[in-house]
């Protein structure tokens, strides 16, 4: 199944929009664990398998694995989720953004390495960095489109007067991505819950893309905003919750209580449908 496919099961099967983010941090772990980072791939895999019944997609952050030399722990998740929850796809959380040969060695580690559907990249040095992911037939590729984040103002909300219409960075990306960029249909488009007006937007320019849409939850964003602003047009959402899934008990009942947060945003999500 490619990407997509899988999106589409498990959004069908688990009647759900809602991504869990796996963004370990040992600081905030249980008391027993707090602190170690040899227990990331157990506090992760308790969370995976507590909420996968309630979820489209998981989505590792690397950088919270790479930072505590555990990729060796994301290598172990990524195939428990495959053995656990095959039908859940999996977005690899690594924005890579590099051109040429080196692009093609990120690309290996995403799809060959980790064996993730999906991957999240910064596509502002063109075209050629996005082009090798392309080249792993049936995976996703996410570009940062509006990001959620105050500083996405410096670029993202800027106008390009060389371009017919003037339209703003974020615009003009998502008009490359659903038209010349998406060669094989693989690409899709992270915008933040924060700026629902620009969910919004972005869904007007890529009607069919996927938007995967971080900011639910501890970062503040409106789950009912959100899902009203990316449901406007035929692709589908993927709403991202990290934190405030992970961290909803610092008890040994840590797991229950992130299975009971991610019902409940669950619900959030699909009352907002109606």
């Amino acid at each position: 199944m490619t990407f997509l496919d899988m999106l589409r099961d498990a959004t069908a099967r688990n009647d759900s929009m809602l991504c869990v983010g796996l963004d370990p941090e040992p600081s905030r772990f249980p008391a027993a664990w707090q602190g170690d980072a040899h227990k990331i791939y157990d506090f992760c895999a308790a969370i995976v398998d507590a909420t996968a019944d309630l979820v489209c997609a998981f989505k590792p952050q690397i950088a919270y694995f790479a930072a505590h030399r555990a990729e060796d722990q994301l290598e172990r998740l990524m195939q428990h989720m495959r053995a656990s929850a095959p039908h859940v796809p999996i977005i690899l959380d690594a924005k890579r953004g590099d051109i040429g040969s080196t692009a093609e060695q990120y690309a290996r580690e995403a799809f060959e390495r980790y064996g993730a559907d999906a991957v999240t990249l910064s596509p502002f040095m063109g075209f050629d960095s996005v082009l090798p992911y392309l080249q792993y037939p049936g995976k996703g590729a996410f570009l940062l489109c509006r990001t959620s984040n105050p500083g996405g103002d410096d670029l993202q909300a800027q106008r390009l007067a060389s371009v017919p219409g003037q339209p703003l960075v974020y615009e003009h990306l998502a008009q490359l991505a659903q038209g010349p960029w998406n060669k094989n249909g693989q690409l899709g488009l992270v915008v933040g819950a924060t700026y629902p007006e620009e969910i919004e937007r972005v869904r007007a320019l890529a009607p069919t893309l996927p938007l995967l849409i971080p900011g639910v939850g501890a970062q503040g964003g409106d789950a009912v905003a959100t899902v009203r602003a990316g449901l406007r047009a035929g692709g589908p959402i993927i709403v991202n919750s990290s934190r405030a899934v992970l961290y909803a008990s610092s008890g040994a009942d840590f797991a229950q209580a992130a299975r009971t947060v991610a019902e409940r945003t669950r619900a959030q999500l699909n009352a907002a449908k109606n």
